[in-house]
Protein backbone atom coordinates (compact mmCIF):
# COMPACT_ATOMS: atom_id res chain seq x y z
CA UNK A 1 0.00 0.00 0.00
CA UNK A 2 2.95 2.30 0.64
CA UNK A 3 4.39 1.58 -2.11
CA UNK A 4 1.25 2.32 -4.55
CA UNK A 5 1.16 6.00 -2.47
CA UNK A 6 4.49 6.32 -2.82
CA UNK A 7 4.30 5.44 -6.54
CA UNK A 8 0.88 7.97 -6.85
CA UNK A 9 2.98 11.04 -5.31
CA UNK A 10 5.48 10.84 -7.71
CA UNK A 11 3.47 10.42 -10.82
CA UNK A 12 1.23 13.52 -9.04
CA UNK A 13 4.76 15.72 -8.87
CA UNK A 14 5.65 14.25 -12.41
CA UNK A 15 2.60 15.88 -14.38
CA UNK A 16 2.80 19.21 -12.12
CA UNK A 17 6.47 19.42 -13.69
CA UNK A 18 5.33 18.60 -16.87
CA UNK A 19 2.17 21.45 -16.19
CA UNK A 20 4.91 23.99 -15.07
CA UNK A 21 6.67 23.63 -18.04
CA UNK A 22 4.09 24.25 -20.25
CA UNK A 23 2.20 26.76 -18.31
CA UNK A 24 5.19 29.67 -18.46
CA UNK A 25 5.49 30.09 -22.43
CA UNK A 26 7.08 33.62 -21.40
CA UNK A 27 9.99 31.88 -19.72
CA UNK A 28 11.52 31.11 -23.28
CA UNK A 29 12.99 33.06 -25.94
CA UNK A 30 10.66 32.60 -28.90
CA UNK A 31 13.51 31.57 -31.12
CA UNK A 32 13.54 27.93 -28.86
CA UNK A 33 9.48 26.90 -29.18
CA UNK A 34 9.21 23.64 -27.35
CA UNK A 35 8.33 20.80 -29.13
CA UNK A 36 7.68 16.73 -28.47
CA UNK A 37 9.87 15.91 -31.00
CA UNK A 38 13.05 17.61 -29.08
CA UNK A 39 12.95 15.99 -26.48
CA UNK A 40 16.24 15.30 -26.38
CA UNK A 41 17.58 18.24 -27.97
CA UNK A 42 20.74 19.87 -26.16
CA UNK A 43 19.62 23.54 -24.80
CA UNK A 44 21.30 26.41 -25.99
CA UNK A 45 23.47 26.75 -22.70
CA UNK A 46 25.35 30.05 -24.11
CA UNK A 47 21.77 32.05 -24.43
CA UNK A 48 19.38 30.46 -22.41
CA UNK A 49 20.15 29.71 -18.47
CA UNK A 50 17.71 27.88 -16.49
CA UNK A 51 18.50 27.89 -12.88
CA UNK A 52 16.64 26.12 -10.17
CA UNK A 53 13.85 28.89 -9.36
CA UNK A 54 13.92 30.42 -12.85
CA UNK A 55 9.87 29.27 -13.39
CA UNK A 56 9.07 31.04 -10.03
CA UNK A 57 11.45 34.11 -10.68
CA UNK A 58 11.66 35.91 -13.69
CA UNK A 59 11.38 35.36 -17.19
CA UNK A 60 14.15 33.82 -19.89
CA UNK A 61 15.73 36.40 -22.49
CA UNK A 62 18.54 35.41 -24.73
CA UNK A 63 21.34 37.89 -23.70
CA UNK A 64 21.18 35.58 -20.59
CA UNK A 65 24.04 33.17 -20.91
CA UNK A 66 24.71 30.33 -19.34
CA UNK A 67 28.79 29.86 -18.50
CA UNK A 68 30.67 26.81 -19.90
CA UNK A 69 32.36 24.81 -17.02
CA UNK A 70 34.44 22.06 -17.34
CA UNK A 71 34.34 20.05 -14.08
CA UNK A 72 37.29 17.83 -13.72
CA UNK A 73 36.95 14.43 -12.95
CA UNK A 74 39.67 11.96 -10.80
CA UNK A 75 41.54 11.37 -13.92
CA UNK A 76 41.97 14.69 -14.57
CA UNK A 77 39.53 14.76 -17.58
CA UNK A 78 37.09 17.38 -18.32
CA UNK A 79 33.31 16.79 -18.11
CA UNK A 80 30.83 18.54 -20.48
CA UNK A 81 28.15 20.34 -18.44
CA UNK A 82 25.89 20.48 -21.45
CA UNK A 83 22.33 20.32 -20.16
CA UNK A 84 19.46 18.44 -22.09
CA UNK A 85 16.45 20.06 -22.40
CA UNK A 86 13.31 17.92 -21.25
CA UNK A 87 9.63 17.28 -23.14
CA UNK A 88 7.38 14.88 -21.02
CA UNK A 89 10.05 13.16 -19.61
CA UNK A 90 11.63 12.09 -16.68
CA UNK A 91 15.14 14.01 -15.60
CA UNK A 92 16.44 10.73 -15.43
CA UNK A 93 16.63 9.50 -18.94
CA UNK A 94 18.65 12.61 -19.39
CA UNK A 95 20.91 11.75 -16.74
CA UNK A 96 21.66 8.92 -17.92
CA UNK A 97 22.83 10.22 -21.02
CA UNK A 98 24.77 12.87 -19.59
CA UNK A 99 26.24 10.12 -17.43
CA UNK A 100 27.30 8.05 -20.77
CA UNK A 101 29.13 11.10 -22.25
CA UNK A 102 30.75 11.67 -18.94
CA UNK A 103 31.88 8.33 -18.42
CA UNK A 104 35.31 7.57 -18.34
CA UNK A 105 36.07 4.12 -19.50
CA UNK A 106 39.79 4.02 -17.99
CA UNK A 107 39.18 2.00 -15.47
CA UNK A 108 37.49 -0.74 -17.08
CA UNK A 109 39.45 -0.97 -20.64
CA UNK A 110 42.94 -0.17 -21.94
CA UNK A 111 41.11 0.51 -25.17
CA UNK A 112 40.26 4.42 -26.70
CA UNK A 113 38.55 6.62 -29.06
CA UNK A 114 40.59 8.47 -31.55
CA UNK A 115 39.16 10.99 -33.45
CA UNK A 116 40.52 11.50 -36.84
CA UNK A 117 40.16 15.18 -38.05
CA UNK A 118 41.04 16.41 -41.84
CA UNK A 119 40.49 19.13 -44.01
CA UNK A 120 37.27 18.83 -46.45
CA UNK A 121 37.28 19.67 -49.66
CA UNK A 122 36.82 23.28 -49.53
CA UNK A 123 40.06 23.85 -48.17
CA UNK A 124 38.59 25.18 -44.69
CA UNK A 125 36.23 22.56 -43.74
CA UNK A 126 36.87 20.15 -40.97
CA UNK A 127 35.89 16.69 -40.52
CA UNK A 128 36.11 13.82 -38.37
CA UNK A 129 35.25 10.39 -37.72
CA UNK A 130 36.16 8.10 -34.83
CA UNK A 131 37.59 4.92 -34.51
CA UNK A 132 38.68 2.30 -31.43
CA UNK A 133 42.36 1.60 -30.74
CA UNK A 134 43.97 -1.27 -28.33
CA UNK A 135 45.50 0.68 -26.30
CA UNK A 136 47.11 4.60 -25.70
CA UNK A 137 49.40 5.56 -28.10
CA UNK A 138 51.85 8.45 -27.29
CA UNK A 139 53.18 9.05 -31.31
CA UNK A 140 51.37 9.52 -34.50
CA UNK A 141 53.66 6.68 -36.02
CA UNK A 142 52.09 4.53 -33.81
CA UNK A 143 48.44 5.35 -35.62
CA UNK A 144 47.16 3.24 -38.24
CA UNK A 145 46.27 4.74 -41.98
CA UNK A 146 42.19 5.15 -42.36
CA UNK A 147 40.47 6.47 -45.28
CA UNK A 148 37.15 8.09 -45.74
CA UNK A 149 34.88 8.38 -49.03
CA UNK A 150 36.31 11.04 -51.01
CA UNK A 151 33.28 11.74 -53.20
CA UNK A 152 31.01 12.66 -49.79
CA UNK A 153 33.38 15.87 -49.20
CA UNK A 154 34.33 16.83 -52.65
CA UNK A 155 37.54 15.31 -52.89
CA UNK A 156 37.45 12.65 -54.87
CA UNK A 157 34.73 11.25 -58.07
CA UNK A 158 32.71 8.68 -56.89
CA UNK A 159 34.27 5.82 -58.95
CA UNK A 160 37.75 6.33 -57.65
CA UNK A 161 36.23 7.31 -53.89
CA UNK A 162 38.99 6.29 -51.99
CA UNK A 163 41.30 9.18 -50.12
CA UNK A 164 43.60 7.51 -47.45
CA UNK A 165 44.25 9.79 -43.93
CA UNK A 166 48.18 10.02 -42.69
CA UNK A 167 47.98 10.21 -39.29
CA UNK A 168 50.68 13.06 -38.57
CA UNK A 169 49.69 15.35 -35.06
CA UNK A 170 48.14 14.01 -31.87
CA UNK A 171 46.51 16.18 -28.87
CA UNK A 172 44.62 15.12 -26.52
CA UNK A 173 40.47 15.28 -26.26
CA UNK A 174 38.97 17.46 -24.00
CA UNK A 175 35.77 16.13 -25.30
CA UNK A 176 36.16 12.39 -24.00
CA UNK A 177 38.71 12.77 -21.57
CA UNK A 178 41.12 9.90 -20.47
CA UNK A 179 43.19 8.80 -22.64
CA UNK A 180 41.56 9.12 -25.98
CA UNK A 181 42.98 11.72 -28.56
CA UNK A 182 42.16 13.50 -31.61
CA UNK A 183 44.66 12.89 -34.75
CA UNK A 184 45.13 15.41 -37.04
CA UNK A 185 45.66 14.28 -40.32
CA UNK A 186 46.40 15.06 -44.25
CA UNK A 187 45.06 13.45 -47.44
CA UNK A 188 46.36 11.42 -49.84
CA UNK A 189 45.32 8.64 -52.71
CA UNK A 190 45.66 5.01 -52.70
CA UNK A 191 48.62 5.58 -54.74
CA UNK A 192 50.44 8.12 -51.83
CA UNK A 193 49.76 11.28 -54.15
CA UNK A 194 48.75 14.35 -51.64
CA UNK A 195 45.57 15.20 -53.11
CA UNK A 196 45.02 18.82 -54.24
CA UNK A 197 43.63 19.73 -50.86
CA UNK A 198 46.32 18.57 -48.85
CA UNK A 199 49.00 21.99 -48.04
CA UNK A 200 50.38 20.36 -45.35
CA UNK A 201 52.29 17.94 -48.04
CA UNK A 202 53.94 20.90 -49.19
CA UNK A 203 54.80 22.65 -45.97
CA UNK A 204 56.05 19.74 -44.85
CA UNK A 205 58.77 19.84 -47.68
CA UNK A 206 59.68 23.03 -47.19
CA UNK A 207 59.83 23.18 -43.32
CA UNK A 208 62.40 19.91 -43.80
CA UNK A 209 64.99 21.74 -45.96
CA UNK A 210 68.06 22.06 -44.14
CA UNK A 211 68.48 26.01 -44.63
CA UNK A 212 64.80 26.15 -43.37
CA UNK A 213 65.36 23.89 -40.07
CA UNK A 214 68.88 25.37 -39.62
CA UNK A 215 66.81 29.00 -39.51
CA UNK A 216 64.46 27.86 -36.85
CA UNK A 217 61.48 29.34 -38.37
CA UNK A 218 58.80 30.73 -35.03
CA UNK A 219 54.98 31.51 -36.07
CA UNK A 220 52.84 33.18 -34.04
CA UNK A 221 49.31 33.25 -35.81
CA UNK A 222 46.32 35.59 -34.48
CA UNK A 223 43.16 33.57 -35.95
CA UNK A 224 39.89 36.50 -36.28
CA UNK A 225 36.77 34.93 -36.03
CA UNK A 226 32.67 35.93 -36.04
CA UNK A 227 30.24 34.28 -34.26
CA UNK A 228 26.67 34.37 -35.77
CA UNK A 229 22.95 33.26 -34.59
CA UNK A 230 21.98 29.95 -35.44
CA UNK A 231 18.75 30.91 -37.55
CA UNK A 232 19.55 33.71 -38.89
CA UNK A 233 22.99 33.80 -39.55
CA UNK A 234 23.20 37.28 -38.19
CA UNK A 235 26.25 38.68 -35.64
CA UNK A 236 25.77 37.75 -32.00
CA UNK A 237 24.66 40.09 -30.20
CA UNK A 238 23.31 42.06 -33.22
CA UNK A 239 19.71 43.18 -33.18
CA UNK A 240 17.85 40.47 -35.79
CA UNK A 241 18.22 42.65 -39.18
CA UNK A 242 19.70 45.72 -37.03
CA UNK A 243 22.80 47.31 -36.27
CA UNK A 244 24.31 47.76 -32.68
CA UNK A 245 25.84 50.98 -32.23
CA UNK A 246 29.18 52.08 -33.93
CA UNK A 247 32.82 50.41 -33.26
CA UNK A 248 34.78 51.84 -30.47
CA UNK A 249 33.56 49.93 -27.28
CA UNK A 250 33.60 46.40 -28.54
CA UNK A 251 37.50 45.80 -29.04
CA UNK A 252 38.64 43.85 -25.26
CA UNK A 253 35.12 45.20 -24.11
CA UNK A 254 33.19 44.48 -20.62
CA UNK A 255 29.72 44.18 -20.07
CA UNK A 256 26.32 42.61 -21.49
CA UNK A 257 26.63 45.40 -24.12
CA UNK A 258 29.94 45.01 -25.53
CA UNK A 259 30.56 41.72 -25.39
CA UNK A 260 28.73 38.74 -27.17
CA UNK A 261 29.96 35.24 -26.16
CA UNK A 262 32.38 35.38 -23.99
CA UNK A 263 31.82 31.87 -22.25
CA UNK A 264 32.68 30.25 -25.92
CA UNK A 265 35.71 32.36 -25.93
CA UNK A 266 36.55 31.12 -22.51
CA UNK A 267 35.70 27.45 -23.46
CA UNK A 268 38.10 27.33 -26.23
CA UNK A 269 40.79 28.38 -24.44
CA UNK A 270 40.21 26.02 -21.65
CA UNK A 271 39.91 22.92 -24.12
CA UNK A 272 43.07 24.30 -25.94
CA UNK A 273 45.35 24.40 -23.24
CA UNK A 274 44.06 20.50 -21.80
CA UNK A 275 44.41 19.31 -25.40
CA UNK A 276 47.56 20.70 -25.61
CA UNK A 277 47.51 23.39 -28.28
CA UNK A 278 50.36 26.55 -27.79
CA UNK A 279 47.40 28.58 -27.27
CA UNK A 280 48.87 32.15 -26.11
CA UNK A 281 46.17 34.65 -25.50
CA UNK A 282 42.75 35.47 -26.47
CA UNK A 283 40.53 38.88 -26.82
CA UNK A 284 37.37 40.09 -28.14
CA UNK A 285 37.57 42.09 -31.62
CA UNK A 286 36.73 45.61 -32.70
CA UNK A 287 33.55 44.41 -34.44
CA UNK A 288 30.89 43.01 -31.48
CA UNK A 289 30.61 39.14 -32.06
CA UNK A 290 34.12 38.89 -33.30
CA UNK A 291 37.08 37.17 -31.26
CA UNK A 292 40.49 36.32 -31.72
CA UNK A 293 42.27 33.45 -29.95
CA UNK A 294 46.68 33.52 -30.54
CA UNK A 295 48.37 30.49 -31.01
CA UNK A 296 52.74 30.63 -30.88
CA UNK A 297 55.19 30.86 -31.12
CA UNK A 298 55.17 27.43 -32.52
CA UNK A 299 58.06 26.40 -34.99
CA UNK A 300 57.28 25.49 -38.60
CA UNK A 301 55.02 22.91 -39.65
CA UNK A 302 53.55 22.56 -36.14
CA UNK A 303 51.81 25.88 -36.55
CA UNK A 304 49.56 24.95 -38.84
CA UNK A 305 48.97 21.76 -36.97
CA UNK A 306 47.72 23.66 -33.58
CA UNK A 307 45.77 26.36 -36.31
CA UNK A 308 43.83 23.83 -37.66
CA UNK A 309 43.31 21.41 -34.26
CA UNK A 310 42.21 24.80 -32.38
CA UNK A 311 39.56 25.33 -35.06
CA UNK A 312 38.34 22.31 -34.99
CA UNK A 313 37.84 22.61 -30.86
CA UNK A 314 35.87 26.10 -31.61
CA UNK A 315 33.31 24.44 -34.29
CA UNK A 316 32.91 21.68 -31.99
CA UNK A 317 31.86 24.04 -28.73
CA UNK A 318 29.94 25.95 -31.18
CA UNK A 319 28.17 23.41 -32.40
CA UNK A 320 27.35 22.28 -28.50
CA UNK A 321 26.62 26.32 -28.19
CA UNK A 322 24.25 26.18 -31.46
CA UNK A 323 26.19 29.18 -32.39
CA UNK A 324 27.63 29.23 -36.15
CA UNK A 325 31.42 29.85 -36.69
CA UNK A 326 32.36 32.03 -39.73
CA UNK A 327 36.02 32.48 -41.17
CA UNK A 328 34.24 34.95 -43.27
CA UNK A 329 37.05 37.69 -43.79
CA UNK A 330 34.14 40.18 -44.04
CA UNK A 331 31.30 38.75 -42.67
CA UNK A 332 29.94 42.00 -42.86
CA UNK A 333 30.19 44.80 -45.41
CA UNK A 334 30.06 48.41 -44.89
CA UNK A 335 32.09 50.03 -41.77
CA UNK A 336 32.75 47.08 -39.97
CA UNK A 337 35.90 45.36 -39.15
CA UNK A 338 36.82 42.40 -41.24
CA UNK A 339 38.36 39.19 -39.87
CA UNK A 340 42.32 38.06 -40.23
CA UNK A 341 44.72 35.95 -39.73
CA UNK A 342 48.45 38.00 -39.12
CA UNK A 343 51.24 35.94 -38.98
CA UNK A 344 54.15 37.21 -37.01
CA UNK A 345 57.23 35.74 -38.06
CA UNK A 346 61.07 35.06 -37.40
CA UNK A 347 64.12 33.15 -38.05
CA UNK A 348 66.89 32.63 -36.14
CA UNK A 349 69.11 35.35 -37.92
CA UNK A 350 65.86 37.92 -37.62
CA UNK A 351 65.83 36.93 -33.23
CA UNK A 352 69.68 37.43 -33.13
CA UNK A 353 72.18 40.72 -32.90
CA UNK A 354 71.35 42.86 -36.18
CA UNK A 355 68.56 41.09 -37.09
CA UNK A 356 66.87 44.17 -37.84
CA UNK A 357 68.99 44.37 -41.64
CA UNK A 358 67.04 40.52 -42.07
CA UNK A 359 63.95 41.29 -41.39
CA UNK A 360 64.01 44.37 -44.08
CA UNK A 361 66.16 41.99 -46.41
CA UNK A 362 63.23 39.75 -45.79
CA UNK A 363 60.72 42.54 -46.08
CA UNK A 364 62.20 43.10 -49.75
CA UNK A 365 61.73 39.40 -50.59
CA UNK A 366 57.80 39.72 -49.82
CA UNK A 367 57.43 43.20 -51.85
CA UNK A 368 58.63 41.09 -54.65
CA UNK A 369 56.72 38.01 -54.43
CA UNK A 370 53.26 39.82 -53.07
CA UNK A 371 51.22 39.00 -55.46
CA UNK A 372 52.05 35.10 -55.39
CA UNK A 373 50.74 35.48 -51.42
CA UNK A 374 47.96 37.67 -51.96
CA UNK A 375 46.51 34.73 -54.40
CA UNK A 376 47.88 31.97 -51.65
CA UNK A 377 46.25 34.19 -48.13
CA UNK A 378 42.21 33.53 -48.83
CA UNK A 379 39.22 33.37 -50.61
CA UNK A 380 37.37 36.90 -50.32
CA UNK A 381 40.12 38.62 -49.12
CA UNK A 382 39.92 41.55 -51.43
CA UNK A 383 36.84 42.32 -49.62
CA UNK A 384 38.87 43.15 -46.16
CA UNK A 385 42.29 44.21 -48.30
CA UNK A 386 40.83 48.27 -48.73
CA UNK A 387 43.04 50.35 -47.17
CA UNK A 388 40.53 50.84 -44.65
CA UNK A 389 39.54 49.20 -40.88
CA UNK A 390 43.10 48.73 -39.91
CA UNK A 391 44.04 46.99 -43.70
CA UNK A 392 46.66 47.83 -46.79
CA UNK A 393 45.38 48.05 -49.66
CA UNK A 394 45.25 44.36 -51.43
CA UNK A 395 46.90 45.55 -55.21
CA UNK A 396 50.15 47.50 -53.10
CA UNK A 397 52.58 46.35 -51.17
CA UNK A 398 53.97 48.21 -47.97
CA UNK A 399 55.59 47.90 -44.72
CA UNK A 400 56.01 50.30 -41.51
CA UNK A 401 56.61 50.22 -37.96
CA UNK A 402 54.08 50.07 -35.86
CA UNK A 403 51.59 51.23 -38.77
CA UNK A 404 48.54 48.82 -38.99
CA UNK A 405 47.55 49.78 -42.07
CA UNK A 406 50.85 48.10 -43.37
CA UNK A 407 50.86 44.99 -45.15
CA UNK A 408 54.05 44.30 -43.30
CA UNK A 409 54.41 45.96 -39.68
CA UNK A 410 57.56 46.00 -37.28
CA UNK A 411 56.67 46.65 -33.82
CA UNK A 412 58.22 49.40 -31.79
CA UNK A 413 60.38 46.88 -29.71
CA UNK A 414 61.48 44.94 -32.89
CA UNK A 415 63.07 48.64 -34.03
CA UNK A 416 64.36 49.68 -30.96
CA UNK A 417 66.52 46.09 -30.26
CA UNK A 418 67.38 45.66 -33.53
CA UNK A 419 66.08 42.44 -33.76
CA UNK A 420 62.81 40.31 -33.25
CA UNK A 421 60.24 39.64 -35.84
CA UNK A 422 57.39 41.13 -38.27
CA UNK A 423 54.09 40.75 -38.39
CA UNK A 424 52.31 39.61 -42.00
CA UNK A 425 48.77 41.48 -42.17
CA UNK A 426 47.78 40.13 -45.12
CA UNK A 427 46.09 36.69 -44.36
CA UNK A 428 42.33 36.28 -44.21
CA UNK A 429 41.11 34.78 -41.38
CA UNK A 430 40.24 31.65 -43.84
CA UNK A 431 44.00 31.18 -44.49
CA UNK A 432 45.09 27.81 -44.88
CA UNK A 433 47.62 28.03 -41.73
CA UNK A 434 50.60 25.28 -43.98
CA UNK A 435 49.75 28.04 -46.96
CA UNK A 436 50.83 30.83 -45.42
CA UNK A 437 53.68 29.61 -43.16
CA UNK A 438 55.09 27.25 -45.96
CA UNK A 439 55.30 30.85 -48.01
CA UNK A 440 56.90 32.92 -45.68
CA UNK A 441 59.59 30.33 -44.82
CA UNK A 442 60.01 30.10 -48.51
CA UNK A 443 60.41 33.36 -49.47
CA UNK A 444 62.39 34.69 -47.26
CA UNK A 445 64.58 31.58 -46.44
CA UNK A 446 64.88 29.65 -49.68
CA UNK A 447 64.02 32.17 -52.26
CA UNK A 448 66.35 34.75 -54.21
CA UNK A 449 65.22 37.60 -56.04
CA UNK A 450 67.68 39.05 -58.88
CA UNK A 451 70.05 41.78 -57.83
CA UNK A 452 68.38 44.25 -60.70
CA UNK A 453 65.14 42.88 -59.06
CA UNK A 454 66.03 43.71 -55.74
CA UNK A 455 67.55 46.98 -56.17
CA UNK A 456 64.72 48.62 -57.43
CA UNK A 457 62.62 46.93 -55.08
CA UNK A 458 64.79 48.58 -51.95
CA UNK A 459 65.01 51.47 -53.57
CA UNK A 460 60.63 51.74 -53.84
CA UNK A 461 60.60 50.29 -50.26
CA UNK A 462 63.19 52.94 -48.86
CA UNK A 463 65.03 50.10 -47.49
CA UNK A 464 68.85 50.70 -47.15
CA UNK A 465 69.65 47.04 -47.32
Amino acid sequence: MLGTVHSLVKYTLYLAKINVFFSFPHHFPTAFPVKMAQCLAPSVQWQTRLTKNAMETSSMTSKMWNSVSFKQSKKGAFKSSTKFRICASSSGTINRVEDLLNLDVTPYTDKIIAEYIWIGGSGTDVRSKSRTLSKPVEHPSELPKWNYDGSSTGQAPGEDSEVILYPQAIFKDPFRGGNNILVICDTYTPQGVPIPTNKRAKAAEIFSDPKVVAQVPWFGIEQEYTLLQQDVKWPLGWPVGGYPGPQGPYYCGAGADKSFGRDISDAHYKACLYAGINISGTNGEVMPGQWEFQVGPSVGIEAGDHIWCARYLLERITEQAGVVLTLDPKPIEGDWNGAGCHTNYSTLSMREEGGFEVIKKAILNLSLRHSDHISAYGEGNERRLTGKHETASINTFSWGVANRGCSIRVGRDTEKAGKGYLEDRRPASNMDPYTVTGLLAETTILWEPTLEAEALAAQKLALNV
